[in-house]
């Protein structure tokens, strides 16, 4: 048995912190959490100090194989497979590091994050726990094309869905609305009809496979919550018309509500590098954003966060802490900020019976961090300690 103690301890829940924690651990489970007290005869002691214990994070989208890089797409070009995914393991150390112990891969090529779920299964200190989705479904010469998963028309659609629950994917993720990464792409107009939509949910449901949408745009939102999708990445509701009184932002209350009675999950993907100035149309955008985001919260609707790393120089692997402070920024409280990188995130990954909490019975995935996220958020840059599985990995 491990036995671990620290100052405090956010167990994922919150709304407090416990104060004294020790959290026993057996077989990479936990499986007792105590305010005070001394650890058992015979356990392995493990005093982390004045530091605060949190559940290892979750992060809801990340894309290992791309490099952020000035030139994302043509690094993927220009790699094989054995060195994409030597980057790909060089990617997940890096965000294992940052106290991410689980994360959700929405895009490799080839199929390449199947092979790193596999090493990282083993191997603990090989990354986090990963869950794939394989190539994104786009159109032909759609968002992503380049990561090998086209696919037009019902049968088509149909298809790809089929070979990813041959291949043993955790999830589907389908490009409803096009994206800033690919040339050409339109990231405010859908990319498929509705009858396409709602045939390739149909199939991903049909494989016990949740099903995830790309979508930057208030249509191509309404388009996937209307086709029946489990969770909406990004979600920010964008308009073309940045000049407006929304500033590009037009978040739509009917939509909102279907969210919360289908139990459709948005997928924020928040965060960056400090110090870069942004493009211009995000502070345009951030009022509209801040009520949006407000609206959600009242309606009910479940709201995680994801880093979308790799994408940008801006969202490096590693990066996941940083979208905890842009979260409080656009108006969250820093336990909803923690939730949504925590007990939230795993819920929306499908994970929430063993990921997500420092509760008995979960995975022993904990970070400790030095200060106290719930007064400052930016604690959590300061990881002293991750484990993963009950092994202690930094």
């Amino acid at each position: 048995m491990l036995a671990v103690r620290a100052r405090s301890l956010f167990d994922g829940a919150g709304p407090e912190l416990v104060e004294r924690p020790l959290v026993l651990v057996e077989k990479g489970r936990i499986v007792d959490v105590r305010a005070g007290g001394e650890p058992p005869v015979g356990a392995e002691w493990v005093d982390l100090g004045d530091v605060t214990l949190l559940p290892g994070l979750v992060d809801t989208h990340v894309h290992l194989a791309f490099d952020a890089s000035d030139d994302v797409v043509g690094s993927l070009r220009d790699a094989d497979d054995e060195e994409l995914l030597a980057r790909m393991r060089a990617a997940g150390r890096a965000t294992l590091a940052a106290g991410v112990t689980t994360v959700r891969d929405l895009g490799d090529r080839g199929y390449l994050a199947l092979r790193l779920r596999e090493e990282t299964a083993k191997d603990p200190a090989a990354g986090p726990r990963v869950l794939a989705s394989g190539p994104p479904v786009t159109v032909p010469g759609g968002h992503c094309w380049f990561l090998g998963g086209e696919a037009k028309g019902v049968e088509g659609l149909r298809a790809a869905v089929r070979e990813r629950a041959e291949r043993g994917v955790d999830v589907v993720h389908v490009m409803v609305t096009g994206g800033d990464l690919t040339p050409d792409s339109d990231p405010y107009h859908a990319q498929y009809g509705h009858t396409e939509l709602r045939a390739v949910v149909r199939e991903a449901h049909r494989h016990e496979l949740p099903i995830t949408a790309h979508a930057h745009s208030a249509a191509g939102i309404a388009d996937a919550v209307a086709a029946g999708f489990d969770s909406v990445e990004h979600c920010f509701f964008a308009t073309e018309d940045t000049e407006g009184a929304g500033g590009g932002v037009d978040y739509d209350r009917r939509v909102i509500g279907e969210m919360f009675r289908a139990g459709v999950a948005a997928s924020l993907t928040f965060g960056s590098l400090p110090g870069v100035p942004p493009p211009p149309h995000v502070p345009r955008r951030a009022p509209g954003t801040i009520a949006g985001l407000d609206a959600m919260r009242q309606a009910g609707v479940i709201m995680a966060c994801g880093s979308d790393s790799g994408t940008f120089p801006v969202k490096p692997h590693g990066g996941h802490p940083h979208s905890l402070a842009a979260m409080v920024e656009l108006g969250f409280t820093p336990v909803e900020a923690l939730r949504a990188v925590t007990s939230t995130a795993a819920r929306v990954c499908g994970v929430a019976c063993h990921k997500g909490c420092v509760a008995p019975g979960y995975d022993a995935d904990l970070v400790a961090v030095a200060g106290d996220p719930l007064a400052d958020v930016t604690a959590v840059h300061a990881v002293t300690a991750v484990f993963r599985g009950g092994v202690r990995v930094v």
